[in-house]
């Protein structure tokens, strides 16, 4: 019985290779995009927070707050800023909240 060959690939690398291959990248960044909206956010945007979808560079956010919508319409250049630190990548260009 063979044994399988340890590359000494670590996890992390293994995984990142297998994404690559398997052109699974966009849907990664995808969640990552959620992910990073939820983290910095916090619950109190995040109660109002119904849809985070990522479509080309742009961060479309549903909210069911107007008020909130405008609040944050204020600060868009910096929730962008925030949202690509936290992703390590400029992953986000426009963000778009309805």
């Amino acid at each position: 019985m063979a044994k399988r060959q340890n590359s000494g690939l670590p996890l992390r690398d293994a995984l990142s290779e297998f994404i690559k291959e398997n052109k699974l990248q966009k849907g990664m960044d995808k969640v990552d995009a959620r992910d990073a909206w939820v983290k910095l956010m916090g619950n109190g945007v995040n109660n109002y927070t119904t849809a985070v979808e990522l479509k080309n560079e742009t961060l479309y956010v549903s909210l069911s707050s107007s008020v909130l919508r405008e609040e944050l319409s204020l600060g868009k250049s910096k929730i962008i800023t925030m949202l690509n630190e936290e992703l390590g990548k400029e992953l986000v260009k426009k963000l778009v909240l309805r």
